[in-house]
């Protein structure tokens, strides 16, 4: 792989855990229309829910999470209060028995709650929604701060499958991003959450940190492997300190180039599926019997999932709501969220209303970044002659291909191997909003 091509396939593009994405939202679209979609649902149909919980107990300079560095158990109780308030009215808008197939807390560090907040917070989603066996319930865990009574809570609550935050585990990699954290906190964590009851078990890292090398990076994922997570989830890191401002203080003079994050990035894939592991998409792994790994996946805010339900309902500060009709996002600032919760019971803020571009695009997008191809006859059966200007881009693209990223295929269109890593610069070739407005985005390597 030449350096000319990585860096031109390095370009900011957005994640695309959504389309449109969230730059593109309006404040025209706000808790009205969301209440409206929400008692248009289904009484059938399948929901996913992601619950925010907006603090940690220290911030780390390389997060780009909506989160607050806070121990003041005051102003947690009081967000906790109101983020029961909120899913008590959002449950009494959805029409059905509400099951539940996915439940995702989400951060900031969920285990900021105590475990008497995680257990009020499990018996009101329990109360409200229908949740079974078959319900994958996921926590984001900071091991720092984790003891051993809130791991008993969260197996009492239901939860299944714990997501454990490492990034790194070079000292001065940790020390750039302010976040000391050793791998016997973090075994402990591990080993503790599948005591509790917790069966499945995620490591999440991060490329491309302050200091980072492919030798560090080796060494953590062979500390990784021995800890033998059930998934492991490989994020680059996103430098945009003009959106999160405590990026600011990484100094940027230590940050690998774009070679060097894409040099990080194949030789922790080459060290993961030597290990064992199967790639799922751009930057999952998962063990060969992991329902990620052998199963259909889609993509959402969460990164790589198994959930295959079209409604994803998100409560508490700067959460989207994904329903048929849109995108819904909550009040980020956790003041104005609280606000909002008691005047109104709901926090939406802004959203978009989806055109049959917008799904069809969106569909493409997910297809593309989830199996890496996309077919023609199933774009026109659903779509008609509006599929054919997205069939022209990807006959476009391939007939401009120097590099044997893309090619034909006898249905379609596919992202070859060696295309793979740049899969979010090819899929921006299909957005529509892409170029429109002020939006910052990471870098596509």
């Amino acid at each position: 792989m030449t350096p000319e091509l990585v860096r031109r396939m390095s370009a900011p593009v957005p994640r695309y855990t959504s389309y449109p994405t969230a730059p593109h939202f309006s404040t025209q679209v706000g808790a009205t229309a969301f209440r409206k979609g929400l008692r248009g649902l289904s009484p059938s149909q399948a929901l996913s829910l992601y619950v925010h919980i907006p603090f940690c107990a220290q911030m780390c300079w390389y997060c780009g999470c909506n989160t607050k560095a806070t121990r003041n158990r005051e102003t947690i109780e009081t967000y906790f209060q109101h983020l029961q308030a909120e899913i008590l009215m959002v449950a009494s808008l959805v029409p059905g028995d509400k099951p539940l197939a996915h439940i995702h807390f989400g951060g900031g560090s969920p285990n900021s709650l105590s475990a008497d907040q995680i257990r009020r917070l499990g018996e009101t989603l329990h109360a409200s929604f229908g949740i079974g066996l078959e319900t994958e319930f996921a926590v984001e865990i900071d091991p720092r701060w984790l003891d051993d009574d809130q791991m008993s809570a969260f197996a009492e609550v239901g939860v299944n499958r714990a997501s454990v935050g490492v990034q790194d585990f070079n000292p001065q990699v940790q020390s750039a991003i302010n976040r000391m954290q050793s791998v016997e906190t973090t075994e402990r964590a591990v080993r503790g959450m599948r005591a509790a009851g917790v069966s499945g078990v995620n490591i999440d890292l991060v490329y491309g940190l302050p200091h980072q090398t492919e030798e560090s990076v080796a060494n953590t994922i062979e500390e990784v492997i021995r800890l033998s997570p059930d998934r492991i989830a490989l994020f680059g890191y996103a430098h945009l300190p003009s959106r999160a401002k405590h990026q600011t203080l990484i100094d940027e003079t230590t940050l690998p180039d774009t070679m060097a994050r894409y040099r990080q990035s194949r030789r922790a894939e080459i060290l993961l599926t030597k290990a064992g592991y199967v790639t799922v998409g751009l930057d999952h792994f998962a063990k060969p019997g992991d329902s990620l790994a052998s199963g259909e996946i889609k993509r959402n805010f969460q990164g790589y999932t198994t959930d295959q339900g079209e409604v994803l309902i998100g409560v508490g500060a700067s959460s989207i709501s994904k329903l048929p009709t849109g995108y819904y996002q909550n009040a980020v600032a956790r003041a104005d969220y609280e606000r909002r919760v008691t005047e109104t019971g709901l926090a939406t803020v802004k959203g978009i209303l989806l055109s049959d571009d917008d799904r069809m695009r969106a569909g493409v997008i997910e297809r593309l970044m989830c199996a890496f191809d996309f077919s023609k006859t199933s774009l026109q059966s659903t779509f008609g002659a509006l599929a054919q200007p997205l069939i022209d881009t990807a006959d476009e693209l391939v007939s401009a291909d120097a590099e044997g990223l893309v090619e034909r295929t006898a249905d379609g269109f596919r992202v070859t191997e060696q295309g793979q890593p740049f899969v979010r610069a090819i899929a921006s070739c299909f957005d529509a909003y892409l170029g429109k407005g002020h939006s910052t985005f990471s870098a596509g390597v």
